[in-house]
């Protein structure tokens, strides 16, 4: 009996890893290599210098899209992501039209080859493809749903919302900022998830951060106003341990600059490789995600990092942000601050340190809630909304 073909699955992104390696966020990419057995998966994302216009990563295709005639200046996506490198650079700003129209036409060239399409985020992807006929399914993962909705863009979101065929949101969060937007018919809160066997303690290195008699606060993530890390830097002026800061960012500068006077205190090792986080949240002692609502309205929709750390066993301190409360139960799994209050978030960490029945209390139940989110329970949910979508 011949085997039957598998229904062809168009994602569409504009976050993903340019090749083999690289810092970019790997969700989208984890996601679909996570649903290959059931659909044949083809990832449309923009071109970046060095990345291959074809490869297969994982058992997935990716196709990269050129959007501006001197490809060396397609710098609108990465490395980070859009509104925050428009943000960087406003001329980047130009780019955006050509990013529209090259995205635009390449689904309108695509789309009869596939069965259905995933649009992660509802800007650009779910806007473009609000414009075509093919069937939709439409993710939001956080700034694409709290901020920009000015008349506009809010119109084109509420025409991509009305027009799919269903919508998932990463947050409780973010599904209320949905519906503040528009009446939806199917929508659900799926979130990302994480690849929990691929962390942990077997990681740990002893002498990773060097010979040391301090204990390592950890941060990861983007170096941008809702990461918050200014406020982390100003509570770990009283704290006697050393915080590493792993990630870049427009806020890099200033941030080094407020931490000088602290010297060797605080550590900023740039962006690293996921190979390379396996190791650095395994050897740290505890994380810290200090998410804020910035003054665009954008907030965390989840925070993935938050689960990566939980899966590598350390206890994590976090803000009151967007879909972190989530994940993060306060004294059940995690410790919880309010937004932009150093003083509390000091006090959140030095309990951590200093006490152990707290710590090892909030380890291990961490471990046990970042199970829920391995990817073999997230993939499981997203291929069931697909396959109805198939028929």
């Amino acid at each position: 009996m011949m085997e039957k073909s598998k229904k062809k699955l168009l994602i569409t992104a504009s976050t993903f890893p340019r090749w083999e390696g690289d810092t970019e966020p790997r969700f989208v990419l984890d996601l679909a290599s996570h649903m290959t057995d059931l659909f044949d998966i083809t990832v449309l994302v923009p071109s970046s210098a060095g990345a291959k216009d074809y490869e297969i990563m994982e058992g997935v295709k990716v196709v990269r899209y050129h959007y501006f005639p001197i490809h060396n200046w397609e710098t609108l996506c990465y490395p980070g992501a859009i509104v925050p490198r428009i943000k960087e650079k406003k001329i980047r700003a130009i780019l955006v039209p050509f990013l529209l129209i090259s995205l635009y036409i390449k689904l309108f060239q695509m789309q009869k080859e596939y069965d259905v399409v995933h649009a992660h985020w509802l800007i650009p992807q779910g806007i473009i493809q609000s414009f075509l006929r093919k069937p939709y399914l439409v993710t939001g993962h956080g700034g694409d749903v709290t901020s920009l909705n000015l008349s506009l863009i809010k119109k084109l979101k509420i025409r991509c919302l009305k027009r799919a065929k269903y919508v998932t949101v990463v947050s409780n969060y973010l599904k209320s900022e949905i519906e503040k937007l528009c009446e939806v018919e199917k929508l659900d809160v799926i979130s990302m998830g994480c690849d929990s066997g691929k962390f942990g303690k077997k990681f740990f290195q002893p002498n990773y951060f060097g010979q040391r008699n301090k204990k390592v606060v950890l941060f990861v993530g983007r170096l941008a106003e809702k990461k918050g890390v200014t406020y982390l830097i100003e509570a770990m002026k009283n704290i006697d341990a050393i915080l590493v800061i792993v990630g870049e960012g427009p806020l890099q500068r200033q941030l080094m600059l407020q931490a000088e006077e602290m010297g060797n205190k605080v550590q900023f090792w740039g962006s690293r490789t996921h190979e390379e986080l396996k190791t650095i949240y395994a050897s740290a002692d505890i994380f810290v995600a200090p998410s804020v609502t910035a003054q665009d309205g954008d907030a965390e929709g989840l925070g993935l990092v938050i689960l990566e750390a939980m899966a590598s066993g350390l206890p994590v301190v976090a803000s009151r942000s967007g879909g972190i409360s989530e994940v993060i139960q306060d004294k059940k799994n995690g410790l919880l601050c309010e937004e932009k209050n150093a003083e509390d978030l000091a006090e959140k960490i030095k309990n951590l340190l200093s006490e152990d029945d707290i710590y090892f209390s909030l380890q291990k139940a961490s471990l046990d809630k970042v199970r829920e989110y391995d990817y073999s329970n997230i993939a499981g949910k997203y291929k069931k909304i697909i396959c109805t979508l198939t028929g």
